[in-house]
Parts: C-alpha cells; structure tokens; sequence
C-alpha cells in the first residue's frame, strides 16, 4: 500500500513537471514569434520607407532634367514597392494602390529610357551653311542657350529614326503628288547644280484630300526615300504645352532643330489643329503659336535653304490665309482611281495564299467606287479572317495532300482542312480536335472578298468631297 502510495505521488509530480516544461517552451514559442513578427515588421517598415524616399528622389531628379539619375531611382524604388507588396500583410485597396504607383513610375521609367536611347542616337548637328547673300541662319547667334537646349532635348523624340521602309512604288497612284515631292525633297539633294540661282526647291508643300487616302503614307514614303535627310514627323501634342510661352517657343526651336540637321523635312500631321483661321474667340496660345509658324516658315531673317515642311490635312479650308500661302504648292489626294484600287487589293493581300487572278482584282477595283485606301485595307484584313473564321465554324474537316505549315518542303498527306458535311470524305470534328500542326487553312477566294466587301461601307461622304473639290478649284492642284 505504502509503496503504490509512493509511486501515485511521483507519478504526479513526474506529469507537474511535464507540463511545466510544455508551457515553458510554448511561452519561448510565443515570445520568438513576437521578436521574429516585430523584426519582419521593422524590416518591411524600412522597405517601404526606402521606397518612398527612391519615389520621391526620382521625381526631384526628373523635374530637374538628370533623367539617367531618375531612371535608376523609379526602376530601385518599384523593385522595393513590389517587396511591400509580396511580403507585408495588408489590405486589398492598399495593395492596389501601390501596384498603381508601380504602373505609373514604370511607364516614366519607359519613356526616360526611349528618350535616353534617342538621345544617344541623335544625328550630329550639321554645320549651318551660309546662304549665298553671306547670311547665316538664325540660330548662329543663340550659342549654347540652356533653355534652347531643353527645348531642343524635348522635339528630339520627333526626329524619326528608323526608316518606315516604304518605296515610292508602294504608294498606288498619286503620281503628280510624288513627283512634286521628288521635286522638292530628292533632286536637290542628288543633283544640288540644277538649284542655283532664281531656280530654287520648293520649301513648302501641303497635301490635302479625304480622311484614308494615303497622305500620311506619302510621308513615310519620302521618310524612306529621303535617305540624307533629318525627318521630323510632328503632331500637336509635340508642340503645345500647357505653360504660357513655351508653344511658341516649341515652334521656334523646332525650326532651328531643323536648319541645324539640314537637309530636312518637318511634317505636320492634322495642321489644322495648329494652324486654323484665325478668329475672335480664340485663344491667346493658339494666336502665339500660328504667329511663330509665320515667322518661321517665311519671316525676315530666317534662312530655311534645305528645310522643307511638309503639311498634311483633311479639312484645308479651315487653315489661316496667311498660312495657306506659306505652302506653295497645295496638292489634292483623291479618293483612288479604279486601277489603283485594283493595286491596293493586290497590294494589302501581299504573300498571303489567294486564288484571287489579276480579273479579280479588276473587278473589286470597279466595285468600290468611292472607296478610300483606307477603307480597301479594312475590306482586305475583313476578308483575310474569312478562312479563320470557316475553321471556327466548321463541324467537319476531311484530310488532304499539301505543305506542312512550319516547312514548307514537306509535303504531308494527313492535313485536315473544312469542308462540307455531304462531302464524301467528310470527318466530323470540330476544330479544337485537329492538332495544331495537321491544320491546312482556306486560301483566301474572291467570295471572301465579296463577302467582306459587302459588310464594309465607304467612310468618305459626298459633302465633304465637295468642299474638297472647290478648294483644289480655288487654291490648289490635282495630285
């Protein structure tokens, strides 16, 4: 008894001692958790202090233009903000908020580095050469002006660097408006002896005509073909700026920018947002900035030998007078002629396999009568999806004969292709059962075409091509 006694009383104290130890190790449990939480805690603390601080240098850097500075900041603190993200708990809207900051410092960071490599392939400046009176141009008496330089740093992004690749012959028709443009932008710079004296390059041209029909991809075209010469392609958001003063100063240093990289071409898309009649209700900016195109353009004292602007426009009977004769030659680019829209099918269908014959194409090109080549390239990229979308819409494939599609030298005979349910070969399955690589895709037909050309309307009003034609009646010339 005495002894069962005894071993009840140690087996107590034997289980106190148990559970003493349990909790003991469970309150160092506790007490490690809260040294690790509170020092995970200052750790995410400091990240998102560090990444403020790189937040907010990157923007001092980048208003005081030391972008390279900038660009390291944005990139380091969106490095930081995104281990906030990943590693702090915090709420849904929080998180949302700072992913947001990210998209925004890593679209500036995008934009620096786009400038910076612009920057570093900038053109050097061609030495101003003296215009036979012995008069230089403007700029030689600016010297190396700060704020010139930053305007000249921000117009930097216009000069266009890599050639669209597009050859005259890429363009259907508008052989009057190429050949005026040959005339101002090619011949001098092959054949400098045949300008000398009174005979002088044209340093002003506009093309005028309905939306679509091919006035920008004219200017590509010179872009290509012009190979020694700095072409700046500019819109309005290039040159207003919301800050009193500097629109027209934009003006101003673009011109000198382009007397500089001489031989040059300044086109200006849309310039009848710039350059509109002037009026009594417009604004003070817009007057400025149309006063420094007079000025620039043709004004006392500005030699603009080697510089051809180049305007593009829909609507040009809105452009100023004064403006309007500052283009010399004024072109109209029509609505396409029927065998130059034949050329454009031809020409958009490109490499893609068709069954189209030069019938074919003859016959669209008399169907779209009023059509723009805008419009001719939806009816081709509309009709290009037509054997994408039979391949959807197939319940039945059946196996043929033709080329594989990732080498063309092998011929396979287990391709699938759609076709009808009566035909005697017919398989039915849709087209998530053919494998990838077994796919032979429709060529293209003149149905597709047809059906295309039926879906799509001509964007081109009669009205419009009314007030073009008196305008060319009145101050321009067919091109």
């Amino acid at each position: 008894m005495y002894i069962l006694f005894n071993l009840n009383v140690h087996l107590h104290y034997s289980s106190l001692h148990y559970y003493i130890i349990i909790i003991i190790i469970i309150i160092i449990i506790i007490i490690s958790l809260v040294i690790l939480f509170y020092f995970v805690l200052h750790i995410l603390i400091s990240l998102t202090t560090k990444a403020i601080d790189l937040a907010t240098k990157a923007a001092v850097e980048d208003k005081a233009k030391n972008y390279e500075e900038a660009l390291k900041c944005y990139q380091q603190a969106v490095e930081y903000f995104l281990h906030v993200v990943k590693y702090e708990s915090q709420g849904d809207r929080a998180k949302q908020c700072i992913r947001a900051k990210c998209v925004d410092y890593l679209d500036r960071a995008e934009q620096l580095k786009q400038y910076l490599k612009k920057k570093e392939n900038l053109p050097p400046a061609k030495p101003v050469q003296e215009s036979p009176s012995g008069e230089k141009g403007n700029e030689s008496d600016e010297g190396e002006d700060p704020e010139k330089k930053k305007f000249q740093n921000q117009l930097s992004g216009a000069i266009v660097m890599e050639k669209p690749n597009i050859k005259w012959n890429d363009v259907a028709g508008l052989e009057g408006a190429k050949e005026a443009l040959k005339e101002a932008v090619i011949l001098p710079i092959k054949f400098p002896h045949l300008f000398t004296g009174k005979r002088t390059p044209w340093r002003g041209i506009l093309l005028f005509g309905p939306p679509g029909t091919g006035k920008s991809y004219l200017a590509k075209a010179v872009a290509t073909e012009a190979n020694n010469s700095t072409f700046f392609s500019i819109s309005s958001s290039d040159l207003v700026s919301k800050w009193l003063g500097e629109s027209e100063k934009l003006v101003k240093n673009l011109f000198s920018l382009a007397r500089e990289h001489k031989p040059s071409i300044i086109f200006i898309d849309e310039i009848d947002s710039l350059c509109g009649s002037r009026s009594e209700n417009e604004s003070e900016a817009a007057r400025r900035i149309k006063t420094e195109f007079l000025v620039q353009m043709q004004g006392v004292g500005n030699n603009n030998e080697g510089v051809l602007v180049l305007g593009a426009t829909n609507i040009p009977w809105t452009l100023d007078s004064a403006i309007r004769r500052r283009f010399e030659k004024r072109i109209y680019i029509p609505l396409p002629e029927e065998h130059a829209r034949a050329f454009m099918f031809k020409l958009h269908l490109g490499s893609t396999p068709n069954q189209l014959a030069d019938s074919n194409f003859n016959e669209l090109g008399k169907k779209t009568q009023g059509y723009s080549g805008a419009d001719i390239s939806i009816i081709v990229r509309d009709a290009l999806m037509q054997p994408v979308r039979k391949v959807q819409s197939a319940t039945h494939f059946k196996k043929v004969r033709g080329s594989s599609w990732n080498n063309p030298d092998v011929i396979s005979d287990d391709l699938l292709t759609p076709c009808s349910p009566g035909d005697p070969n017919a398989i039915e399955m849709t087209w998530m059962d053919v494998p990838g690589e077994k796919l032979l895709e429709p060529v293209v037909c003149m149905a597709d075409m047809l059906r295309s050309l039926g879906n799509t309307k001509p964007t081109v009003n009669e009205a419009d091509l009314e007030k073009l034609k008196k305008f060319t009646e009145d101050f321009g010339q067919e091109g």
